[in-house]
């Protein structure tokens, strides 16, 4: 099981996190941007970071405990493909956890992507590649749960679930695969 990530003593306020918010969106490319980080969920609480990964449309990321219906589940129990792939901005992160990216993959997401994730330049719909692989942003709501305010405290998730954050879906957005690939850390994020 994963830990806090941030100790109690540096956890940030949500008005200070509000403060860093006119930076995040400023930063965020719009077109193109940039993977920063792959996480695959084996269990719950685990994480591995590979630098390279090979996506599929029947696997999203293979061997990822999305498969098995961990979060959003079909009837059969068996993982929802439009929540295939969870991603978050990395600017977002950044703001919440600090430059240090070991700190990152505990919020669970498959991709930190440097990039504006918002309905106004990604909203449902919206096809987009990484290195090969092709995805597309669903309708399926992304919301922080339990876990990450156990890992970086209560007035982060505010931040991310409530008032702007959560229209503005800092705690990110999820798609699914539509055209197999290889993903690297590094590669160009584009719109389609």
């Amino acid at each position: 099981m994963l830990d806090r990530v941030i100790p109690e003593d540096t956890v940030q306020s949500l008005d200070q996190l509000m403060a860093k918010l006119p930076g995040i969106l400023a930063a965020a490319p719009k077109d193109e941007g940039t993977l920063e980080i792959i996480v695959m969920r084996p269990q719950p609480g685990e994480r591995v970071v590979p630098q390279s990964f090979e996506v599929t449309l029947e696997n999203g990321l293979p061997g990822d405990h999305w498969k098995r219906g961990s979060g959003y589940a079909l009837e059969d129990g068996t993982g929802d493909p439009d929540a295939q792939i969870c991603i978050m901005m990395s600017g977002v992160i950044r703001a919440i956890a600090g430059d240090d990216k070991s700190k990152w993959p505990p919020a669970g997401d498959n991709f930190f992507i440097d990039m504006d994730l918002t309905p106004a330049n990604m909203p449902p719909g919206t096809r987009f590649a990484i290195g090969s692989a092709e995805f597309v942003v669903t309708e399926v709501k992304h919301n922080g749960c339990q876990q990450f305010i156990d890992r970086y405290g209560r007035d982060a998730v505010l931040f991310v679930n409530t008032g702007k954050g959560k229209e503005l879906r800092l705690r990110g957005i999820y798609a699914r695969v539509t055209k197999d690939g290889t993903v690297n850390v590094g590669d160009t994020v584009r719109k389609l």
